[in-house]
């Protein structure tokens, strides 16, 4: 609910609940402006989570001679969790984009993150998710936002929620909505997933980490996560059955934030258990 600037733009973020930090990031989008009840369920009663606004959606600004890369992105955020003088922090890498500023913050600065959380995410695209990505921002520059955001709910959701909740789920107010009128920013976001590359630095992660493996995942699915979790020291891996690249619907949200939240409790464990 605040405004910093940071690392060369005015960044938008929000903090909500109490307790140990943690940070939730997701891809093309944001958790922000009402969206906090998208979050894992739990999570704010037992952490204080903060939530932002990439540059160059909603609230926050951008600095468009600057490269997109998702180094810079992750920048943001060290900078951000610096500003509120936040260390030792949950990173919870939800989906795409957002896990792989994790990744960048887990090599780059050791010191913000406690722990490690990637879904739906990759070390460096392949040639099906980089076709994907560029005909997703083709789309959006030729036909507009409406039938971008059509084509990437229907590869982002598992199909029955789609087609149980496709008239709620589209428009405006659904899911990418941040882009909306902002295709520059669009274009920048994917310049950097295309450009993300940290095959040769995953074994610097030395932070607990958590890889979960999306079977129904069109775009970022096992084949791209299993690699992170072989790449990343001790990292454990969870294949969570049907789900797809968006976590969505009462039951798979459930079964996600009882899998997150034991994973960040067991990390909390063991860190109590040795520093006693």
């Amino acid at each position: 609910m605040s405004i910093a600037h940071i690392n060369g733009h005015d960044m938008y973020y929000e903090i909500h609940g109490e307790g140990p930090p943690a940070l939730c990031m997701g891809g093309w989008g944001t958790y922000c402006h009402g969206g906090h009840h998208h979050l894992p369920r739990g999570i704010t009663k037992r952490y204080s989570t903060v939530i932002f606004d990439h540059r160059g959606i909603a609230e926050s600004g951008d600095d468009e001679d600057v490269t997109p890369s998702m180094k810079l992105y992750a920048d943001d955020v060290a900078g951000l969790l610096d500003h509120l003088g936040r260390s030792n922090v949950h990173i919870v890498g939800m989906v795409g984009m957002g896990a792989c500023i994790g990744q960048e913050l887990a090599i780059n600065r050791p010191d913000l993150v406690r722990s490690l959380v990637n879904m739906n995410t990759w070390a460096k695209p392949d040639a099906f998710m980089t076709h994907q990505l560029e005909m997703l921002r083709d789309v959006h520059r030729e036909m507009g936002w409406a039938a971008f955001q059509k084509l990437v709910c229907v590869m982002s959701f598992e199909e029955q929620f789609y087609l149980d909740n496709h008239q709620r789920v589209l428009g405006p107010q659904g899911p990418w909505g941040e882009l909306n009128g902002r295709y520059k920013a669009h274009e920048r976001l994917v310049h950097a997933c295309l450009t993300h590359d940290t095959t040769d630095r995953l074994h610097l992660i030395k932070a607990p980490t958590l890889i979960v493996h999306c079977p129904l995942d069109q775009v970022n699915g096992p084949r791209l996560t299993r690699p992170l979790e072989k790449a990343i020291p001790d990292a454990r891996g969870h294949t969570l059955e049907g789900a797809a690249h968006v976590i969505a619907g009462s039951e798979m949200r459930g079964r996600f934030s009882e899998l997150l939240l034991g994973f960040l409790a067991d990390v909390d464990a063991d860190k109590t258990r040795r520093a006693s």
